[in-house]
Formats: structure tokens, C-alpha cells, sequence
């Protein structure tokens, strides 16, 4: 009884982890999303003309932040699917 109380806490707490885990990513990767193009379309109305240099860089920065979600998103499911800490009880 001792050893299916311990695996229900072990995922009763991982559930919580995955949850923050994924909203504070996604929130984050919103507000890094919304800064970036703040600061582009800012760039770009004080100068018109690098506005063609400046949006590949847009781009890739915004990449690069959602990348950040993506693999939290992804260690989540590994977290959901897959729990080693519950491995390591067993």
C-alpha cells in the first residue's frame, strides 16, 4: 500500500511540474515573441530602409524563442509518458 501511495505522489507532482513546466514556457516564449517584434517594428520606423535587414533576424530570433517551448513541451511529454522517477520506484 506504502509503494502505490509513493508512485500516486510521484505523479501527482509531475503533473504539477508538466503544467508549470509548459505555461510558464509558453507564456515566456509569448512575451519574448511580443519584445522581439516590438523592438523590430520599432527599428524599422526610425529606419525604413533596414527594415529589409532587420527581418531575417526577426525571424530567426523568434525561431530560436519558440524552440525554448517546443523542447519544454517536450520534456513534458517525456515527463507524462515516460516518468523515469516512477522507474526508479519500481
Amino acid at each position: 500500500m506504502e509503494h502505490a501511495v509513493l508512485i500516486a505522489n510521484v505523479q501527482q507532482f509531475t503533473a504539477i511540474a508538466i503544467g508549470l513546466m509548459i505555461g510558464l514556457a509558453g507564456v515566456g516564449a509569448a512575451i519574448g515573441v511580443a519584445l522581439v517584434g516590438a523592438k523590430f517594428l520599432e527599428g524599422a520606423a526610425r529606419q525604413p530602409e533596414s527594415a529589409a535587414a532587420l527581418q531575417p533576424k526577426l525571424f530567426v530570433i523568434a525561431g530560436l524563442v519558440d524552440a525554448i517551448f517546443i523542447i519544454a513541451v517536450a520534456v513534458g511529454l517525456m515527463f507524462a509518458f515516460a516518468n523515469p522517477l516512477v522507474a526508479m520506484i519500481k
